[in-house]
């Protein structure tokens, strides 16, 4: 038994396990890190305690500093969320020892799945369906070439405790296989501590697809459907929906019973999800076994009913499941996206900065009614700092529908009006993907964003229209009035302001012509604003007769006289007045090398006097969880080096000089 439970996350998973464990009776304790400390879950909770600094190895990832906050707080059960050390036996056996109760599955279960490597000879053994590969314990080079020469190309190269897509490589042919082994286990190592590989066959055009189960203390295992995450990028998930588009009856019960006896292979218990691959031929393999809750959970609960962290809860109270698998149904159909900090139009590079404006279109701002089918699930408040050190992942959006269709529109209008400003994001990306017949046929496989978005990058691309440049000339050029709720008109005549959005300048003519007035010229084109209100982030005006509102943040910024984020149909769009000064690093050229944000320099690949060609990489940075390379802009030679590894720098930093 307990009665208050430590949750040793943050963000939306944080506060999704306290919401619900508070609606159970029981108490509840946040752990936070110093930058994390004005954070949403932080408050929820009954109480808190800091762990320590920023960097994850310090705060998230010490078990030491949890476990004394479980001391310092009386606290009895932790529940780990997912992520950090959801998966880390050595977690749940110092819980155990602690007397603490984990809520989670036991740990040789953890340690079983958390080894691709392992879990695959289980799974053998099991009779479950595995991809053909390589799972020996002899991890030498020569090893691993020969076997993959004997599986075929092109083949997976995976950390074998990996996921999320970190430590993953697509070998194509023998001559990339040593620098994608090499590559794989330095990316393995970072994020997880053990550069242990296997091989796999790479299976094209696959869909996949994961069963949730669950079991108990008492020999009661069930499955709760699939999931289908066929919509990856870099073999990280972007769409999640259940059920699968192109399950049936019989596949469902043969996939299901495939997961059950995973789980019943590891003597599971509590929540867990088992991973497929399913072919153009029906035919499905074993991928991992994921011991925690899953980001995509709540696609699981609208379709089902059922709250899956109250489960957690039961279980590990040591309570039967509720359900047997006679009464678990599926009702409709759920989709969920994943908000991330990261702009689509420059290679989904992870992004930093305030948090300036967030408003969830999750309620109808009039009745203040919450929309029906629609759940947001966030970590974030305005005034928050999206930094460096955690992964990038802000909110979730999901609908639920009848069916698919009437899902996929309320998720493609939550998508879009949904508001985050002060950093760019790719909510323009989702809804691209939402809208593409592909998807909406249901046809997606997992590399479908690959071919057809990769190939194609104009479809990430955003373009500025006229109207939203001269928006952004109009709210630049003039203050606000919150007392009258519009546009300040002390001065009525015409005026010139030159602005800029990305590397673009343009330069606009506007005309006030009477109180609300405005006429507005950029290039050839000319158009009359008329202006209806204004507050502190919204603009209602009117132009050729219809009646729009954009959500907007303005405000004064270091190097430049006012900053304006604009919310556009396309994405979140940033401009600037001219009065911008480029700094002397940005005027230097590409012959310096930068970091590209925020990070920790884990390799620097050349030393001074080598010689460099233009595209090559010469420097790594980690943020984000995932590792960044640096290019060299210039053929040439070192000049300086200024970072080594190790290193904690910023974003625009001086890192490497190229003479050319």
């Amino acid at each position: 038994m307990f009665d208050k439970v430590l949750v040793a996350n943050r963000g939306e998973i944080a506060k999704r396990i306290i919401t619900t464990a508070k609606a159970l009776g029981y108490r509840t304790v946040a752990v936070y890190s110093e930058p994390d400390s004005q954070s949403p879950h932080v408050s929820l909770a009954d109480e808190a305690v800091c762990l320590g600094a920023g960097a994850a190895s310090d705060s998230y990832l010490n078990i030491d500093n949890i476990l004394k906050a479980a001391r310092m707080t009386e606290a009895n059960a932790i529940h780990p969320g997912y992520g950090f050390l959801s998966e880390n036996s050595a977690f749940a056996e110092a819980c155990q020892l602690e007397g603490i109760i984990f809520i989670g599955p036991n740990t040789s279960a953890i340690e079983l799945m958390g080894s691709k490597r392992a879990a695959k000879e289980a799974m053998i053994t099991a009779g479950v369906p595995c991809i053909p590969g390589y799972e020996g314990k002899d991890q030498s080079d020569s090893v691993l070439i020969d076997a993959a020469n004997d599986i075929g190309f092109p083949l997976m190269v995976k950390a074998s405790a990996g996921g999320g897509g970190r430590g993953m490589r697509i070998v194509e042919a023998a001559s990339d296989l040593a620098g994608a082994i090499k590559s794989a286990r330095s990316e393995a190592l970072n994020a997880f501590g053990s550069d242990e590989l296997i091989l796999e066959k790479a299976l094209r055009a696959c869909r996949h697809i994961e069963i949730q189960i669950f079991a108990d203390n008492h020999n009661n295992v069930v499955h709760l459907g699939e999931r289908d995450c066929s919509m990856q990028r870099r073999h990280q998930k972007v769409i999640e929906e259940a059920p699968s588009p192109v399950m049936t009856p019989e596949l469902r019960d043969s996939m299901g019973k495939a997961a059950i006896a995973a789980a019943r292979a590891c003597n599971y218990q509590g929540a867990g999800t088992v991973e497929f691959l399913l072919d153009q031929h029906n035919e499905f393999y074993f991928l991992e076994m994921n011991t925690r809750l899953q980001v995509e959970h709540p696609v699981t609960e609208l379709i089902t009913g059922y709250d899956l962290v109250e489960w957690q809860l039961r279980v590990a109270a040591g309570e039967p499941l509720p359900r047997t698998q006679d009464q678990l149904t599926i009702n409709g159909h759920a989709i969920e996206v994943r908000l991330y900090a990261e702009d689509p139009a420059n290679n989904f590079m992870p992004q930093t900065g305030e948090i300036a404006l967030w408003q969830p279109a999750s309620h109808d701002d009039q009745t203040g009614e919450a929309y029906p089918g629609v759940r947001v699930d966030s970590g974030i408040q305005e005034g928050n700092t999206v930094n460096a050190f955690y992964d990038p992942m802000l909110a979730k959006f999901i609908t639920w529908g009848e069916n698919r269709e009437q899902a996929r529109r309320r998720l493609v209008r939550l998508v879009q009006d949904s508001h985050l400003l002060g950093l760019r994001d790719n909510r323009s990306f989702l809804s691209e993907l939402l809208h593409s017949d592909t998807f909406i046929q249901g046809q997606t496989t997992t590399d479908f964003i690959e071919t057809e978005f990769t190939a194609n990058p104009s479809l990430s691309v955003q373009e500025v229209s006229d109207n939203e440049w001269m928006l952004a000339a109009l709210l630049l050029s003039h203050g606000i009035e919150n007392d009258n709720s519009r546009l300040q008109t002390s001065m009525i005549g015409e005026r010139q302001l030159s602005l800029g959005c990305g590397d673009v300048k343009k330069i606009c003519r506007i005309q006030q012509m009477d109180s609300q007035q405005f006429c507005l010229q950029l290039d050839d084109t000319v158009s009359i604003f008329h202006v209806i209100s204004t507050d502190d982030n919204q603009l209602c005006y009117q132009l050729n007769n219809v009646r729009k509102t954009i959500t907007f943040h303005k405000s004064k910024a270091n190097g430049f006289s006012y900053s304006l984020w604009l919310a556009c149909a396309k994405g979140n769009l940033h401009f600037h007045d001219l009065t911008f000064q480029t700094s002397q690093d940005e005027k230097a050229g590409s012959n310096k090398v930068l970091a590209s944000m925020d990070g920790v320099v884990i390799d620097v690949l050349f030393s001074e006097g080598q010689t460099v060609k233009q595209g090559e990489v010469v420097a790594i940075i980690e943020a984000m969880k995932m590792e960044h390379p640096l290019k060299a802009g210039v053929d040439g030679k070192i000049r300086q080096i200024l970072a080594s590894p190790g290193d904690q720098v910023k974003g625009r930093q001086l890192l490497i000089e190229v003479e050319e």
